[in-house]
């Protein structure tokens, strides 16, 4: 088990909703963000990640994502 910061998970969050333009709850984005981060052994390894979940509040997310 590893953690991540919340800064960490706004990153990727804000990553998969501009660039993947997918809606992901920050629980669901959670195993990209250690990915991401480097805090899971994933170099040069073939991963898959599982984002899910569609409960975000969207207004309440997209601020916080302004900040970064």
């Amino acid at each position: 088990m590893v953690t991540v910061s919340d800064e960490q998970l706004l990153d990727v969050l804000r990553f998969v909703w501009e660039r993947l333009k997918l809606i992901v709850e920050p629980t669901g984005a959670l195993g990209l963000a250690a990915a991401w981060a480097g805090k899971a052994d994933v170099a040069g390894k073939r991963v898959g990640v599982i984002v899910s979940g569609g409960n975000a509040d969207l207004e309440a997310l997209p601020p916080l994502l302004a900040k970064r």
